[in-house]
């Protein structure tokens, strides 16, 4: 476990950092003489970026290995990070968060092949769930470190996020082994390839694409877009009910985040989904119909803890198809671009929903796609036993990591 916590550690220093240049962002995009919409596009750039290079990013996985596209991407995002910082015009800065997005979609999928080989198979939930932890608190802390050092200037949570992408580098590259979890000689024999092909075969990873999709749609594209619009046409106290009502998610999410990924492993992948799904999506439904502001915020923690469950459900749910043994960098790829394309174009079809009709039918509608994907896993079969008898086979005959697995479930 030592190596994953290197690996959870490293996310919450990511996630920090992330989170210190995105108050800032658009107010230094402005700073080069640029409307709104342009500033706009200097955000979605990255998420352009990070889509568009995700098949390539999978590609590198299987063909250089998950350490070295792991540190490669975390160098690029440093290196943009930094020289952002010292744009001199809007399109330099437009440059640059595209090369972020490109080194982020490196790290996010090596990274999460990396869990996947890490990770005893039986504990792929709790790690999921420790994993996306780490995100969520770093993307909560972020946010606010970064409005303080913005007072100093706006480039500074730049300089900042730069110096502790160069920390997270070195703690990575001293602290992860170059092959883990005992893959000695795999030059010599190198891992199958899990083809995506052969994975879209599988019933569970098209409902696991759909609830990604879903994923980034809900939570990282209308709920940020959306949320804090509507607010300001539906109460007085708008704009700070906005940054309330994000928080509120954050925090509904990390309570069960905390103890979804344990109940993953124990009664399988498919009953928390379905169950976080229909929650997520009832309460997403409802959202814009609250006309009090306690009941309003009461449904974003709610919605956010029905995804609490669905994250790291989802995730090991993943890991158990592709399993400890096997190379499954396109696979990975093809599930992180699902959120990814959710979060482009959710936020562009619900608002053109909500100024065409209403905030109420962007709502529905979005919570609508919750639900659909939760009756998709209804019929899905169940995954955590997917991949039992070869990867516990493995386990079982090494008894250093029986003796490691055995520390780690008396903690």
């Amino acid at each position: 476990m030592r190596q994953i916590h290197v690996l959870v550690a490293a996310a919450f220093v990511i996630a920090v950092g992330y989170g210190l240049i995105a108050p800032v962002l658009p107010q230094y995009a402005t700073s080069f003489n640029v409307g709104y919409t342009a500033a706009s596009a200097i955000v979605s750039i990255f998420a352009v970026a990070r889509l568009l290079f995700a098949p390539a990013s999978g590609q590198l996985v299987q063909k250089l290995g998950e350490r070295r596209v792991y540190l490669s991407g975390l160098a690029i995002v440093a290196i943009s990070t930094g020289a952002s910082a010292a744009a001199q015009s809007y399109w330099q800065l437009m440059i640059f968060r595209g090369l972020g997005g490109i080194g982020s979609t490196m790290f996010t999928i090596s990274a999460m092949a990396l869990i996947i080989r890490l990770s005893p198979p039986d504990r792929r939930g709790k790690v999921s769930s420790l994993y996306s932890t780490a995100f969520l608190l770093g993307g909560i802390t972020g946010p606010l470190l970064g409005g303080l050092l913005g007072r100093f200037g706006l480039r500074v949570p730049f300089i900042v996020y730069t110096v502790a992408l160069v920390i997270a580098i070195i703690v990575v590259h001293t602290r992860l082994d170059s092959e883990p979890s005992g893959t000695k000689g795999t030059r010599s024999a190198p891992r199958q390839e899990y083809r995506l092909g052969e994975a879209l075969r599988e019933p569970a990873y098209r409902a696991a694409l759909l609830t990604n999709l879903a994923h980034g749609w809900a939570t990282f594209g209308v709920r940020v877009a959306l949320i804090p619009l509507f607010v300001t046409v539906a109460f007085t106290m708008g704009t700070e009910l906005g940054g309330f009502a994000l928080a509120a998610f954050s925090i509904g999410m990390a309570i069960v985040l905390t103890t979804s990924g344990k109940l993953s492993d124990r009664i399988g992948r498919k009953p928390p989904t379905i169950m976080g799904l229909a929650i997520t999506g009832s309460s997403t439904m409802v959202l814009g119909l609250s006309g009090n502001p306690v009941v309003f915020l009461a449904l974003c923690v709610i919605a956010g803890a029905g995804m609490g469950f669905v994250v790291p459900s989802q995730q090991a749910a993943v890991a158990d198809l592709i399993g400890s043994d096997r190379n499954g960098g396109k696979v990975l790829a093809a599930f992180q671009m699902t959120a990814d394309l959710g979060a482009i174009v959710g936020p562009l079809l619900g608002g053109w929903i909500a100024e065409q009709y209403s905030f109420e039918l962007a709502f529905l509608l979005t919570g609508a796609l919750l639900l659909v994907a939760a009756l998709y896993w209804v019929v899905v079969p169940e995954t955590s036993r997917h991949q039992d008898d070869e990867d516990l086979g493995g386990a079982t005959g090494n008894a250093a990591t029986d003796k490691a697995e055995a520390g780690d479930q008396a903690e």
